[in-house]
């Protein structure tokens, strides 16, 4: 599984409330759409002035050539021109990463962890 996770910044003309207003209100139902997508998780800080980031995005492929398609399909052209409306794009980093749970105490019962 790899896992695409992007630290935004919020656009200058924009408010903290306002980016998140329109980060769920307008882009999350697009980015919903991404085919492909296994997961798409979400994360705001909970004290915003002490935070240097607006908010954590996380997006889970089977593999790297599924995010390729899914960014590569109208509807990720979409949502990345869509971004640069309420985010800095190129300010916050983006990371591709295989993830390893090590444990997960909020799973349900029938999801597999990996055994070490």
């Amino acid at each position: 599984m790899i896992k695409l996770v992007n630290l935004l910044v919020r656009a200058d003309d924009l408010t903290h409330e306002a980016f998140v207003d329109y980060w769920y209100d307008e882009h999350v139902p697009l980015a919903s759409e991404l085919p492909h997508a296994k997961k798409y998780a979400t994360s705001v800080p909970s004290d915003p002035e002490r935070s240097e980031y607006d908010g954590v995005v996380e997006l889970y492929f089977e593999d790297m050539g599924d995010l390729k398609a899914a960014f590569d399909s109208e509807v990720g052209k979409e949502v990345q021109a869509d971004l640069a409306e309420f985010a800095k794009p190129d300010e916050g980093p983006t990371l591709y990463v295989e993830e390893t749970v090590q444990f997960d105490d909020t799973a349900s019962p029938d999801v597999d962890v990996e055994e070490r």
